[in-house]
């Protein structure tokens, strides 16, 4: 995808929402999600400036991915056609990911732990290596274990026997301070402190309803309204309100999971995973009979 950043031409605070150009100005702060082809565009844009965006086109305009292959079948550009949908990280290629990190991070050896029984399964080179909700490679086993949470500070990971293991499902995070699109959170946010809206924090992943609730230093609780898998710090929650990107926030603080919920029931308590963040724990705290 294309962007290209006009000069210092003042324009208009991006707000219009058309759907329809070749050579488009974005004037939009609209993420296009209604249009088939467009459902990265909101995790790229989210974290632009106002200032940025009031200056950017897209020479691809509207045109749809499978369309600009129907263009390149037409002028024969084969090799357009023949290059594959790169998943991997950008720019790195196609490589041994952990080889390739393995260059610039030191490793940290420590072991791969049962969530359920706290048995020590295996060891591995280092906790940053994996990420939650990824098949960890565990020798000597035969059974596929997934990564449901990593420790830092031990250097331990912990993997459950199954990739829909409850320990990977969370309803509840916390992010950074957010940024706003239109520079500004939205004025229902504003004067309600909540605010029902959609979200995601990954590439073509079904949008997944919310509650936004806005804390004193400009950073959210988000709510969802069923639980969400394999959640984890360091990515960037893109919050909608229909077809608008409103913005985006890192995730810095994960709630319970329901594995974690659930053992908490059955002792009775308070679930919380991690350290207090003071007086606005608010949902992160949550009662149990």
């Amino acid at each position: 995808m294309l962007w290209i950043i006009l000069g210092q031409t003042p324009l208009p605070q991006a707000t219009t929402q058309e759907l329809h150009w070749k050579m488009k100005k974005s004037f939009s702060r609209s993420t296009l999600r209604g249009q088939k082809g467009f459902s990265e565009i909101g995790l790229k844009l989210e974290m632009v400036s106002q200032d940025a965006l009031r200056r950017t086109i897209f020479p691809l305009g509207g045109l749809t991915k499978q369309f600009v292959k129907k263009i390149a079948a037409e002028n024969r550009l084969h090799h357009v056609l023949q290059k594959k949908e790169s998943m991997g990280m950008c720019f790195v290629g196609k490589r041994n990911f952990e080889h390739f990190l393995l260059q610039y991070l030191q490793p940290r050896p420590g072991h791969f732990i049962s969530i359920e029984d706290n048995k020590v399964l295996g060891t591995h080179k280092g906790w940053f290596l994996y990420t939650l909700g990824q098949r960890a490679n565990i020798g000597g086993l035969r059974e596929p274990w997934y990564v449901v949470e990593k420790d830092g500070v031990k250097g331990n990971v912990f993997v459950a026997p199954r990739k829909d293991h409850p320990a990977l499902y969370r309803d509840l995070l916390r992010t950074s301070r957010v940024h706003w699109i239109t520079e500004e959170p939205p004025a229902a946010l504003v004067r309600d402190k909540m605010m029902e809206c959609h979200f995601r924090f990954r590439h073509q992943m079904a949008l997944v309803p919310c509650v936004l609730t806005l804390n004193q230093d400009g950073t959210v609780w988000v709510t969802a309204v069923q639980a969400v898998h394999a959640l984890a710090t360091g990515q960037f929650a893109v919050f909608y309100k229909g077809d608008e990107c409103l913005g985006s926030g890192k995730i810095v603080r994960l709630g319970p999971s329901a594995y974690t919920l659930r053992k908490s029931q059955h002792r009775g308590g308070v679930a919380i995973e991690n350290p207090s963040d003071g007086p606005e724990d608010g949902p992160g705290l949550r009662p149990l009979p």
